[in-house]
C-alpha cells in the first residue's frame, strides 16, 4: 500500500503558468490592501489625517482602494486556494497515494505558519483562517458542481443575513474578543492616546509583541464582525469547482466562458463598487445590512472579472516577459506574503526605520509599488537557480516527509 512518501510535489513541468501569474497579481493587491495598516495610517485619529498636507490625495487614494482593491484580491487568492485543493487531490490520486493525508498535513503546517505569523510578525494574518476552512473542503468533494455552487452562493449571501439579524437585535457576536483585547491593552498600557503610535515608538521587539498580542484578538473581531469565514469558504467552493473542471488548463477552450465572466463581472461589479466605496467612506449611512449587500454585489463580481480578464489577456500575450515576473512571484507566494510583513515591520516600526505615522496613504501606496517590484526582482533571481521559494521548500518537505533538493 502506498504511503505519503511515495509521491512528491508537482514538478515545474506540470505547473500551469496562469495560476502562478494570478497568485503574483493577487500578492500585489494584498500588499496594497495591507500596507496602510503597516504604515499605521489606518490607526491615526481622523483629526491627524485631516491635518496632513496630503489629505486630498489620500482621500482620493482611499476611495480608489475601496473601488478597485478592497476585498477583490483576497477574493482572487481564495479562489486560488480552492483550485489548489482540487490539484492536490488529483495529483495524489494519479499516483495512488492517500491524497487526504497529504492534504491535512499540508493544512496543519499552514495553520502553524499562520499562527507564528499572527503572533510574532503581523496581526493581519489570513493563513490560519485559510488553513482551518480548507480542511472542510473534502466534505464537498462528491457533490455535483450545481450543488457545490448552491452551497457557495449560500455562504456568500449568509453575511448579509447575519448582519441584518445583528442589526435588528443589537447583538455583538465579537464581544468576547473585544473584552480580551481590552484586557491585554490594559495590561500593557495601550490606550486610545498611544494606540496609533505604539509600534512607531517601539524601541525593542518586546513592545512590538505586546501590540501583536492584543492585535490577535482584534483580528478575531474582524473575522467575526466581517463574517470573513463565510465569505472565504464560499469562494473556496467556487475555486474548487473551477479546479475540478480544470478551467485553468484550457484557457483557449474556455475563452467564451472567461469573456462572459469578465463582461458580466465588470458590468455588475464596477458600478456597485462605487456604491460600496461611498458607503464605506461615509460609515454605512444606509445601515450595515445595506453595506453588506453592496459588498456582495461589488467585491465578488469584480474579483471574478479580474481573474477572467487576466486569463484572457494572458492568452493574447503569454510570451510577454511581465508574465514570467508575475509567475516567479506567484511561485513564491508564501515567502512573498510573509516577506511583505517582515518588510513592513522594518520600514514602519520603531525597531526598524520608523516611518510609520509619518506618511500619507498615497505615499504608502507608492512604497507598496517599490516593495512589490523588489519582490518580483528577488523572485525572478531566486527561481532562476532554485525549484522552490525558501518557505515553500520547507513547507513541502514537511508535507511529503522527505528531503527535496532545492537547487535546479
Amino acid at each position: 500500500m502506498n504511503t505519503v512518501k511515495d509521491i512528491s510535489p508537482i514538478k515545474a513541468s506540470e505547473r500551469f503558468a496562469i495560476l502562478d501569474v494570478l497568485r503574483g497579481f493577487a500578492l500585489l493587491g494584498i500588499c496594497m490592501a495591507n500596507f496602510p495598516e503597516f504604515s499605521l495610517y489606518n490607526f491615526l485619529p481622523q483629526e491627524v489625517r485631516l491635518s496632513m498636507g496630503t489629505v486630498i490625495q489620500d482621500n482620493i487614494t482611499r476611495w480608489l482602494l475601496y473601488v478597485f482593491v478592497d476585498g477583490k484580491f483576497y477574493t482572487l487568492f481564495s479562489l486560488l486556494f480552492g483550485i489548489g485543493f482540487s490539484i492536490i487531490i488529483r495529483h495524489a490520486g494519479q499516483r495512488g497515494a492517500n491524497g487526504f493525508r497529504i492534504f491535512y498535513r499540508r493544512m496543519a503546517l499552514l495553520l502553524f505558519i499562520g499562527f507564528m505569523h499572527l503572533m510574532f510578525i503581523w496581526s493581519g494574518d489570513i493563513l490560519m483562517l485559510y488553513a482551518l476552512l480548507e480542511m472542510l473542503l473534502p466534505l464537498f468533494r462528491h457533490m455535483s458542481d450545481k450543488r457545490v455552487f448552491q452551497w457557495a452562493a449560500f455562504f456568500l449571501f449568509l453575511p448579509v443575513l447575519v448582519d441584518f439579524i445583528c442589526e435588528i437585535t443589537c447583538a455583538r457576536l465579537a464581544l468576547p474578543f473585544v473584552r480580551l483585547q481590552d484586557m491585554y491593552c490594559a495590561r500593557y498600557g495601550i490606550n486610545a492616546e498611544n494606540f496609533a503610535y505604539w509600534l512607531h515608538d517601539a524601541e525593542d521587539y518586546g513592545a512590538v509583541f505586546q501590540f501583536l498580542v492584543q492585535g490577535a484578538f482584534v483580528r478575531m473581531q474582524e473575522f467575526v464582525d466581517g463574517n470573513r469565514y463565510f465569505k472565504v469558504f464560499g469562494l473556496f467552493l467556487i475555486g474548487f469547482c473551477m479546479g475540478r473542471n480544470r478551467i485553468y488548463a484550457d484557457l483557449e477552450g474556455n475563452k467564451t466562458l472567461l469573456s462572459k465572466v469578465f463582461c458580466y463581472g465588470l458590468a455588475v461589479g464596477l458600478p456597485c463598487s462605487f456604491l460600496y466605496a461611498w458607503s464605506a467612506m461615509n460609515q454605512h449611512p444606509l445601515s450595515l445590512t445595506v453595506h453588506s449587500m453592496f459588498y456582495l454585489v461589488s467585491v465578488y463580481p469584480l474579483g471574478f472579472a479580474y481573474a477572467a480578464g487576466l486569463g484572457l489577456f494572458y492568452l493574447k500575450t503569454k510570451d510577454g516577459v511581465v508574465w514570467k515576473w508575475f509567475a516567479s512571484t506567484g511561485r513564491m507566494a508564501l515567502t512573498n506574503y510573509i516577506g511583505q510583513s517582515v518588510i513592513g515591520m522594518f520600514l514602519f516600526y520603531g525597531i526598524g526605520m520608523g516611518l510609520g505615522t509619518t506618511l500619507g496613504l498615497l505615499q504608502t501606496e507608492i512604497i507598496v509599488m517599490a516593495v512589490f517590484l523588489f519582490q518580483m526582482a528577488f523572485s525572478v533571481g531566486w527561481m532562476y537557480g532554485f525549484k522552490f521559494g525558501p518557505l515553500e521548500w520547507g513547507w513541502r518537505m514537511l508535507t511529503y516527509g522527505k528531503w527535496l533538493g532545492i537547487r535546479k
